[in-house]
């Protein structure tokens, strides 16, 4: 090859990486770039090895069902995906039913917006963000609403993301982060205003244990909604192809077992809450929310020849590229559960602690 055709091929090469990083880019601006994908708080060399931990856990399905395991391994998935979250979807990690004329973001705010809209506090009021990620929702919700939001999550990489991020939006004076559990959250009794979940609770081993919690730290007489993941009563537990799109799903999304629609309600009268309103936001005349993955597919393609560019010269580490696949995949399930209507990923529930609750009588 004479001089001319190696500078043109290397000249094509690297004009071809600039168009993916640079101009087709991350799917928000403003949140992560391509070359800085990561392994969350998991060290570079140790990603590969934790992706392969994660995956070990379906192997040994009763270990789902013990409720000291759920954490860690939750906190392992989300240190292995927040980054390509981040890159390739935006901030907000959740669905939203699709607008007609509304951009993907338009429409995900307008989901944010409408929960705390339902859990109805004023400004200055202190609500919590039970499960917050990188803090989408909680941002969007604070610039909305102008309450005090304290968000809280299991993984430390997302804490330190989200107070980054609420920092560059001028927003850090609304929005504070709190690394734990919500299962024990570290707040104190009927310290809250308001709470809102954004399809976070599906990770608890036990709806029961975090419904319980957030009980807990609400105020008497305060509102508290939820966006839950859950199987529709289209779902049939002697269908095989039903049952292979649920546990694609959980196994895809770091979850200890799918719940019934009909159980959310029972379990949240059962902790004390009172039932206001259930309503499965992802039926008609809502607009599908899986077309945005459908029409995602070329970027999904793009997106997973750059991880693995960007893995093969070192710059991404070599266990992203098997995460990467199993998010491509999930996404899959979860458009098959879409499709077919056995899944939904907002079935909204807004419940109120009573003023005189049972164990405050």
């Amino acid at each position: 090859m004479d001089s001319l055709a190696l500078f043109c091929t290397l000249a094509l090469l690297a004009g071809g990486l600039y168009w993916f990083v640079c101009v087709l880019g991350p799917a928000e601006q403003k949140g992560k770039r391509a070359v800085d994908l990561s392994g969350g708080s998991i060290s570079a060399e140790k990603v590969r090895d934790n992706y392969k931990q994660y995956w070990s856990f379906f192997r040994r399905p009763k270990e789902i069902e013990t409720a000291e395991k759920v954490p860690d391994f939750v906190n392992t998935f989300y240190n292995l995906v927040t980054d390509i979250y981040e890159w390739g979807w935006g901030q907000s990690f959740h669905f939203s039913p699709s607008i007609s004329g509304k951009s993907h973001r338009d429409a995900t705010r307008l989901h944010e917006e409408m929960a705390v809209d339902l859990i109805d506090v004023k400004p200055g009021d202190r609500i919590v963000d039970v499960g917050c990620g990188v803090g989408g929702p909680m941002r969007a919700i604070a610039a909305h609403s102008r309450a005090k939001v304290v968000g809280i999550t299991i993984n430390e990489y997302q804490v330190n993301r989200a107070r980054l991020h609420n920092k560059k939006a001028g927003l850090d004076s609304l929005c504070e982060v709190v690394c734990g559990n919500f299962l024990e959250m570290p707040f104190p009794d009927n310290s809250f205003d308001g709470a809102y979940s954004i399809e976070a609770t599906c990770h608890a081993p036990k709806l029961e244990d975090v419904y319980s919690e957030v009980f807990r730290v609400m105020k008497p007489g305060s509102l508290f909604v939820s966006y839950e993941w859950v199987t529709t009563d289209k779902y049939r537990a002697d269908n095989p192809e039903h049952v292979e799109v649920i546990q694609g799903i959980e196994r895809g999304d770091a979850l200890p077992g799918l719940r019934s629609y009909s159980d959310i309600a029972e379990t949240a009268k059962k902790v004390g809450f009172e039932v206001v309103k259930e309503k499965d936001l992802a039926k008609p005349p809502a607009l599908p929310w899986w077309t945005r993955l459908k029409m995602g597919r070329i970027a999904y393609w793009r997106n997973h020849i750059l991880v693995i560019v960007l893995a093969a010269i070192g710059i991404a580490p070599k266990g992203t590229v098997d995460v990467h696949d199993m998010l491509f995949k999930t996404a899959d399930y979860l458009t098959k559960g879409g499709d077919s209507g056995i899944f939904s990923p907002m079935h909204m529930i807004l419940l109120r602690k009573p003023k005189a609750a049972p164990s405050e009588s």
